[in-house]
């Protein structure tokens, strides 16, 4: 069986890079193919003239004990930044006032984000029986919380998470960690405390009680330095255009690789794209699959970052920022107090700001000109933080397809990409469309596959030596 390596990697981004990582480290030969000029994906860095902002991601939570374990392969500890202690303090707005999430139960009941019968509603979760059918998330919190939680907890929540509403998306698909304590448990309160033991077990960490981080130098510092070790075997500018799995036979990958045909061979391959990316290369081998791969939504997302004079910002910006609800009715759905959370993001003296507009709430906003973007954030944030005049730094970062929101059915797309990979031994599918979209769960789909990908080629290894 010919081949020139072991394993094909399609998409250079988080996902990509660590997914080759463990693969090398476990001693297997590994090309990553990533269609643009520069690793990382949506992960990605800019410092101009002392400010420091992302293109992506702006923040990680180190839930998984994988973190340290690349860090210290990619001998990048020293480059890694915790956020500062205020950055566990968060706020959400209710009746144009900023409110400090609660972060214990005589705080809950003593904040001003919920009624005294909001609260109280709370007291019915333990006694609330699980589901008969695949809720939203809107259905599920509203069942076991109460539709004032749902309002001013979980639809910002969502917001700032999935830029996504909590009525379109699966709770099992999307939370499935929160839906597993009614499943497991049989509700929230009681699976919080039993499932402190379970992730203890797996040297988990629950989200709440995470270690915030980035880099020095940003977000794109970890994909730079996976990239940096992975060497020539990392090649940009190389879109993927098919994909050949035939019995018995190395899998053949047809690619563009500036403008010039490059054919490679692999004992297996694995994908890591956007779906939308992924669904013309597997149309040919299953349409329906590619079918349910292009129907994922990535809605729309526009960030505006700002920088500012310190003396031009009356609020403290004491914490990582906040978030609105959508029953707030505000044109933008949360802004990060970047320069509160890190060092090096703003010039001594200044602060910055990152906002963000549109997602699944406001598509349509996050469409507006560059012009109309900063007008509109500019103008929330007089409102909301007291700023006063121009920014002496601006930036307006749009992505037309940002987050893919885990709807209703994605299960069952996922059931089909399982049944694929069944029919097309040796091609595994993998990205933040499947396993979660946080870059804490892409790590963690990275480990998880370039384990099955090892136990697919050991299997091969195997039958390939005993003859079968």
């Amino acid at each position: 069986m010919n081949h020139q390596c072991d394993v094909v990697v399609i998409g250079g981004g988080v996902s990509g890079l660590t997914t080759a990582w463990w693969l090398r480290k476990a001693g297997y030969s590994v090309i990553v193919l990533e269609s643009e000029s520069a690793v990382g994906g949506t992960m990605k860095s800019v410092s101009v003239d002392g400010w420091l902002f992302e293109a992506g991601p702006n923040t990680a939570l180190e839930t998984t004990p994988l973190f340290r374990t690349l860090f210290s392969d990619l001998q990048i500890q020293e480059e890694v930044e915790y956020g500062k202690s205020l950055s566990d303090k968060r706020f959400i707005l209710r009746d144009g006032m900023l409110h400090p999430l609660p972060m214990s139960p005589l705080a809950f009941f003593r904040s001003g984000l919920w009624s005294a019968k909001g609260k109280l509603r709370l007291l019915k979760e333990p006694f609330v029986g699980r589901a008969g059918k695949e809720e939203t998330v809107a259905e599920f919190v509203v069942r076991r919380l109460g539709q004032e939680f749902l309002d001013y907890a979980v639809n910002p929540f969502v917001a700032g998470v999935y830029a996504g509403s909590p009525e379109e998306l699966s709770v099992r698909a999307a939370f499935p960690k929160l839906y597993a304590l009614e499943e497991r448990y049989g509700g929230l309160i009681k699976g919080q405390f039993k499932g402190a033991r379970e992730r203890r077990k797996r040297k988990e960490t629950a989200k709440d009680r995470s270690r915030l981080f980035s880099f020095r130098t940003g977000m794109q510092a970890l994909p730079l330095a996976i990239a940096a070790r992975l060497g020539d075997t990392v090649r940009t500018n190389v879109a993927v255009r098919s994909i050949n799995v035939a019995s018995g036979q190395p899998i053949t990958v047809c690619a563009d690789d500036s403008g010039t045909l490059l054919v490679l061979k692999a004992r297996s391959v694995v994908t890591t794209i956007p779906s939308y990316k992924l669904a013309p290369i597997v149309s040919p081998m299953d349409r329906h699959l590619a079918v349910a791969l292009e129907s994922v939504y990535y809605p729309p997302v526009a960030e505006v970052f700002l920088g500012y004079e310190r003396s031009q910002v009356r609020h403290p910006l004491d914490g990582f920022g906040y978030l609105i609800p959508a029953k707030e009715r505000r044109s933008i759905l949360g802004t990060l107090f970047s320069s509160a959370l890190f060092s090096g993001r703003a010039p001594k003296g200044h602060v910055a700001v990152t906002t963000f507009i549109g997602g699944s709430r406001q598509p349509e906003m996050a469409q507006f000109d560059q012009a109309r973007l900063m007008a509109t954030v500019t103008s929330e944030l007089r409102a909301l933080l007291g700023v006063n005049g121009e920014p002496v730094f601006s930036r307006v970062i749009s992505w037309e397809r940002a987050i893919p929101q885990y709807k209703i059915g994605h299960l069952s797309m996922v059931e089909q990409i399982v049944d694929f990979e069944r029919r097309h031994p040796g091609l595994f599918i993998s990205g933040n469309f499947r396993g979660g979209i946080a870059v804490s769960d892409c790590v963690i789909s990275s480990d998880r596959v370039a384990t099955q990908v090892s136990e697919y080629l050991k299997r091969c290894e195997y039958k390939s030596g005993s003859g079968s």
